[in-house]
């Protein structure tokens, strides 16, 4: 029997590893001897060394004996390693915590739908805080943004408008009492243009900025998995023959919050955008960006709806549960009624939370024209899906041709960046979640591997062995 050894548990294996548990082999000493067990992870022997005059002082000792070896170079290990970059994530792999399960539960028993048609729910706290006056942060903030104002009018007056937008879109409401009862709370705010829409402003309400050591984003609980696998579903649009993608427009701010918690969501900001006249405070009545609860609160009020109205409209019902990518959907149908049918459930069961679909684009020319006859959607109409030649679509980060029907990359490749830095940046650039040009790019792999072993640095030029690669 070896020594036993004074050393921390590293491993715990818990009773859904079936297989790494069930006996293999059992070999059965003497009553009260200690007995072996072998499983998947080797021999173990369970038991206490000796006879116990008082039984109850230890619960017993467990010793392992492991062997080890180097795995032999085989053609099914070199391809177990090559298969690594193209693997994806087991959906039996998710896991749900506990502050997962009090997320979901604060939800199910609060969500509700208000007078004005959205689906209300309060914000998931671990438990309802009591917060200190943070107004003056929320002061200084504002003061910094109007400095920046100053230096970049662009930027103040696409900041203005995203406000006003949100102002007379009945996002936000003006309130007039300065009370602070530890359930109020102020929020900075600043302006970030999105980097692929130049011009295109979105403001963030900074949930995470610190007063005296809290933030608002301390006391919420972060969202659980309730995303749909990205592959699972570009490969359920590859299906069938009439691919299908649509949108939810402004999905964020289309679920509202409870109106206890709204004094959480407060901000200061200037009537009309005017920055000479006093400030003036707000109060969000939507989930907002910015807040770590924001995307889970989205998505399970997008699943209720689909799953409470699932009766009426079972195919949207599964459209929405199934293959939607946060806002983006993307579906393919075996037929023309199916698409159409599946079309109008869906904006029927999104008009019950007062959500909008603006637009359905699909690879199927003259699919709309049924659809569209007697919608008063305006929105819609405008969008032409039946010209001669359809632009190219943006489908969850990559580049769709509704007429070819295919995915389409577009690399640029810069000469001057013939660098091992510049080599990363264009290898990393590329995003292809189902791995179609993973043997191209494994060529721009190999060369930065071969760049590594032979130390050339970030911004020296290549060598002209591995420039011409």
């Amino acid at each position: 029997m070896p020594d036993e050894l004074d050393c921390p548990a590293v491993l715990l294996i818990g009773y859904n590893c079936e297989g790494a548990l069930k006996p293999r082999k059992v070999i059965t000493g003497k009553d009260k001897d200690p007995f072996a067990i072998k499983t998947d992870l080797r021999w173990c022997i369970v038991g206490p060394t000796a006879h116990l005059n008082n039984p109850g002082s230890t619960v017993g000792h467990c010793y392992r004996i492991s062997s080890k070896e180097i795995p032999p170079i085989t053609p099914t290990s070199v391809i177990r390693a090559l298969e690594m970059d193209f693997c994806d994530i087991n959906l039996k792999e998710k896991t749900v915590s506990q502050e997962d399960i009090k997320f979901l539960q604060i939800l199910k028993e609060e969500i509700q739908h208000n007078n004005e048609g959205h689906l209300e729910m309060p914000l998931p706290f671990r438990a309802r805080p009591h917060l200190p006056k943070n107004k003056h942060l929320a002061e200084v903030r504002l003061k910094h943004l109007k400095a920046k104002f100053t230096k970049n009018p662009k930027f103040e007056e696409d900041y203005i408008k995203f406000m006003e937008q949100i102002i007379n879109e009945g996002d936000d409401e003006e309130v007039c009492d300065a009370s602070n009862d530890g359930s109020t709370w102020y929020i900075p705010h600043h302006g970030v243009y999105h980097p692929r829409k130049p011009g295109k402003i979105r403001v963030v309400f900074d949930c995470s900025a610190k007063f005296k050591n809290t933030s608002l984003n301390d006391h919420l609980l972060t969202e659980p998995d309730l995303i749909n696998a990205l592959p699972g579903v570009l490969c359920g649009f590859r299906e069938h023959r009439i691919a299908l993608i649509c949108d939810v427009e402004k999905m964020f701010h289309r679920f509202h919050v409870s109106p206890g918690d709204r004094n959480f969501l407060r901000f200061l900001w200037w009537k009309d955008g005017d920055t000479k006249t006093e400030l003036k405070e707000y109060r969000m009545r939507v989930h907002i960006f910015g807040a770590s609860s924001f995307l889970g609160c989205a998505n399970y009020g997008f699943k209720y709806l689909a799953n409470k109205y699932r009766s009426e409209y079972p195919l949207a019902a599964a459209f929405i549960q199934r293959n939607f990518y946060v806002d983006d959907g993307l579906i393919s149908v075996k037929t023309d009624e199916g698409s159409k049918q599946l079309i109008s459930e869906t904006n029927e069961i999104c008009s019950k939370g007062q959500l909008h679909l603006p637009k359905f684009v699909s690879n199927k020319k003259g699919l709309f024209d049924e659809v569209l006859e007697g919608n008063n959607d305006t929105t819609t109409k405008e969008v032409d899906l039946n010209h001669n030649i359809l632009p190219t679509q943006s489908v969850l980060g990559v580049k769709w041709n509704p007429d070819t029907d295919t995915f389409v990359f577009n690399i640029t490749l810069d000469p001057g960046a013939a660098t091992r830095r510049g080599i990363l940046s264009t290898v990393e650039s590329v995003y292809d979640p189902l791995g179609f040009i993973a043997p191209f790019v494994l060529v721009g792999k190999r060369v930065l591997q071969e760049m590594c072993k032979q130390g050339v640095g970030w911004d020296e030029s290549l060598p002209s062995g591995i420039h011409i690669k």
